[in-house]
């Protein structure tokens, strides 16, 4: 009888079990939030100055129209640098094969042998199967040669999922800095990503513009957390694995806010918008780490003060990446120009290239000679290829 009792217990309790366990296979499984929409921040005035398009208008035989500039822009054609026109330029001079490789915010390549005359626009990226290919758009890509490899650092973003909608001001999107890796500097780049389409930063935070900066053996990612979500935007890092497959940091560390910088000024009082919108804020952008020939650390980063959009610089008053940052009291360069980064030739000529924009033409790359041979860099005069 005992042992009759002690089967039937068991069986009770397998079914018990088992109940569970079908339990756990058929409950649904919480699904990640899905943010709404909302009001945004007042519409800009008509003719006010813009930047970054418009939300609101007229979409008609947009895909038509976007699919053949495309296909012009794809043509591989030879150039002048003065024939060029781009935003976020950055220069990746391949000394193996002493040629000077040309990107920025559109993810295509161009190459040259002199600075002068260019070649392309080259596709040298493969983000097939990915998040990545809603934005299609790659935005501030630079390349970085870390170990054998070489890696495509650029800026995505979707639209269609929002992190956040900001309540009269913004609705967040879906904005990440991603990596790409090549053996060949001309690519193809493709993901290799501890996951594909891995959010390197918070995903619940809107990132931009991420640059590679080497430290003590460390790789870390310095980016953007943009003002459009966060009123006063601030420059951040982050550390990465040895690999650079993932971010090893719990938490990203904030370097600086843009209001900190004495030229940086605030949108609405500047009579900018933004995406066609009136966002109050303070701006960061595209940063870029360097040091002197003396030792010392600096970054350039922009943002928009009195004459629209302009070059900052700050240094590092530890010689690290820890800071703390000191804001210079003048921008480097003003003008609207900005979002430059340095580069030497393989003479040794040390070059700042940037874009600039005239009245309201398109954004076009300048170059400028630089100097780094004290504690701070010095802006020299305008470059010109020969």
């Amino acid at each position: 009888m005992k042992h009759l009792q002690t089967l039937m217990a068991a069986a009770t309790l397998l079914l018990c079990v088992s109940c569970s366990n079908e339990s756990q296979k058929t409950a649904p499984q919480p699904q990640p939030q899905t943010i709404q929409p909302g009001e945004q921040a007042p519409l800009a005035d008509v003719g006010q100055k813009n930047f970054g398009g418009f939300q609101n208008r007229d979409t008609t035989g947009m895909a038509a129209r976007r699919k053949a500039m495309m296909e012009a822009m794809n043509k591989i054609r030879t150039l002048s640098f003065d024939e060029l026109s781009m935003s976020d330029p950055f220069i990746y001079p391949d000394p193996e094969t002493k040629t000077y490789y040309l990107t920025s915010s559109g993810g295509r390549m161009y190459k040259s042998k002199d600075l002068k005359t260019w070649e392309g626009p080259y596709n040298i990226i493969d983000i097939k199967g990915l998040w990545l290919e809603k934005a299609g758009f790659a935005a501030a890509a630079e390349i970085h040669k870390i170990g054998n490899y070489y890696y495509y650092a650029g800026t995505w973003s979707d639209h269609s999922d929002l992190i956040q909608q900001v309540p009269r001001r913004y609705n967040v999107p879906h904005n990440q800095t991603y990596l790409l890796r090549s053996e060949n500097v001309e690519g193809p780049y493709t993901s290799f990503a501890i996951e594909p389409g891995y959010d390197y930063e918070p995903r619940e935070w809107d990132c931009i513009d991420g640059t590679l900066y080497q430290e003590n053996g460390k790789t870390y990612m310095i980016f953007v957390h943009e003002w459009t979500q966060i009123i006063d935007g601030t420059m951040d890092y982050i550390e990465l694995s040895d690999d650079l497959t993932h971010t090893v940091s719990e938490h990203p560390v904030t370097m600086f806010r843009a209001s900190e910088a004495p030229y940086c000024g605030e949108m609405n009082s500047l009579g900018e918008a933004t995406f066609g919108l009136k966002m109050p804020g303070w701006v960061t952008d595209g940063p870029q780490m360097f040091r002197t020939q003396t030792g010392k650390l600096g970054m350039l980063w922009s943002t928009w003060g009195k004459e629209r959009y302009l070059q900052g610089i700050c240094y590092s008053e530890s010689g690290t990446i820890a800071g703390p940052w000191v804001q210079e009291p003048e921008p480097f360069l003003a003008n609207n120009s900005g979002h430059g980064m340095l580069f030497r030739t393989f003479e040794g000529k040390l070059i700042y290239i940037v874009h600039h924009v005239e009245n309201d033409g398109p954004r076009k790359p300048q170059m400028w000679e630089a100097d780094d041979s004290g504690d701070k860099l010095v802006l020299g005069k305008r470059y010109i290829p020969e």
